[in-house]
């Protein structure tokens, strides 16, 4: 298996249909397996050794591994086995290739990787650094490693311990997500503490289920050169309340089902009650600024909820709260943005306005549904193309000859019901 190729060249055969820039994860162990971290990985693994890995803990070749690394791509990609596949990071600059050996029907792709150079993207790039590098640093004297995902409750430990190995200090902040930042300024802070010398390298190990996360720091801690680990705790994590944690209400329904009036009259109610910080994210708005440009077709409808997820997940990063109105007829793409909200520690309330398509196309005054039937509008979504109603709403609206405001009061009770407003 061996280091993982370096070189600096892109092949000239990945043109930009060919490319792909991997998820917050996929990225995190893809800078691990670049960096020889993951050693002896070479790249993302295939079908047999996901298998194998999933109900031994090992490789298929039987080499102990504690967890599927592994890389998915949508069922529409391009790519094949025989391929080359540039990924990229979210900026869009390359960073590795790979050499793709399996596809299989799921979306798992599979291969060695090769770097195009050092990664440049997320925080802390001084401080992300190889392990054959900081292995040399070393010069030959014994290590200390001391694995982070939390503050250390205990430096008096770690002292005690490297006195009696004559080992150096190196302290690894496993930096992933919104708590990264944290844990790199409580390894920096421990470093002014601890005997002089200790050294502060990060390393983007992305948590696991708490046995495979502690094999997987013991693999890393070795990788750097540790003749001695130390995992520090994790940490005690309590949510704030929900009136000052971030929050998504997201609205999905037909077009005319009332979900944009019922979104305006919420941030209405809200900013009058006061207390929030209220950003309103309507579909058609959204439509002519942020996602100019864009078609109706099923590909460009699931950007601009893309779009418009990404956006409302920025608002509640930092407090906010976030209201959107579009018709987002996949689950799929829902679930997206779902998954965006709840990665940076906000909530995420679903509310379906459930007003059926015969009350939605009776109303129809915007003239969209009779130009759909006279076939002037191609996939119109509840006539030529589906609507997929979501199961896991948290409220369900019929607004069908319901007030407005008796509407909107029921979205006030659940927010003020889960805490989200008083």
């Amino acid at each position: 298996m061996g280091n993982v190729e370096r070189t600096a060249v892109a092949p000239e055969n990945a043109g930009p249909d060919l490319s792909w820039t991997p998820d917050a994860r996929e990225l995190a162990d893809l800078e691990l397996l670049l960096g020889g971290a993951f050693g002896p990985l070479t790249g993302f693994l295939g079908s047999a050794d996901v298998a194998s890995v999933t109900e031994n803990g090992r490789l298929a070749d039987g080499t102990p591994w504690p967890d599927p690394v592994t890389l998915y791509l949508p069922h529409d990609h391009p790519v094949s086995a025989g391929d080359e596949l540039v990924l990229r990071d979210p900026e869009g600059a390359g960073l590795a290739v790979l050499a793709v050996t399996e596809r299989t029907a799921d979306g798992l792709v599979a291969g060695p990787v090769r770097s195009l150079g050092a990664a440049e993207h997320g925080p802390f790039a001084r401080l992300r650094r190889p392990p054959a590098e900081v292995r040399a640093e070393a010069g030959g004297r014994p290590v200390l490693a001391v694995t982070m995902r939390g503050p250390l409750d205990d430096l008096g430990e770690i002292t005690a311990t490297a006195q009696e190995l004559d080992a150096a200090i190196l302290l690894l902040p496993l930096a992933f997500g919104e708590s990264g930042p944290g844990v790199v300024r409580a390894a920096l802070k421990a470093r002014d503490r601890l005997p002089a010398g200790t050294r502060v390298v990060v390393a983007p190990l992305a948590p696991r289920e708490p046995e495979i996360d502690l094999e997987l720091r013991e693999h890393l801690a070795t990788a750097y050169g540790a003749t001695e680990h130390l995992a520090g705790p994790e940490p005690v994590t309590l949510p704030g309340p929900p009136h000052r944690r971030g929050l998504v209400v997201f609205f999905t329904g037909l077009s005319g089902s009332g979900k944009s009036t019922i979104a305006r009259c919420l941030r209405d109610a809200l900013l009058e009650r006061g207390g929030r910080t209220v950003t309103y994210l309507d579909g058609d708005v959204v439509r002519r600024l942020l996602s100019a440009g864009l078609t109706f077709s099923r590909a460009d409808r699931d950007l601009n909820i893309r779009r418009i997820g990404f956006v409302a997940a920025e608002v509640a990063r930092h407090g906010g709260l976030a209201i959107c109105a579009p018709i987002a007829p996949y689950a799929a793409t829902r679930d997206e943005v779902r998954h965006m909200v709840e990665e940076v520690g906000a909530d995420f309330l679903l509310v379906h306005v459930s007003t059926p398509l015969e009350e939605c196309e009776r109303r129809d005054r915007k003239g969209l549904y009779a130009k759909a039937r006279a076939g002037l509008i191609p996939e119109f979504t509840g006539i030529s193309d589906p609507y997929e109603e979501p199961g896991d709403a948290d409220l369900a609206i019929d607004t069908t000859g319901v007030p407005v405001d008796r509407a909107v009061e029921s979205v006030v009770r659940l927010l003020e019901t889960g805490g989200w407003v008083r």
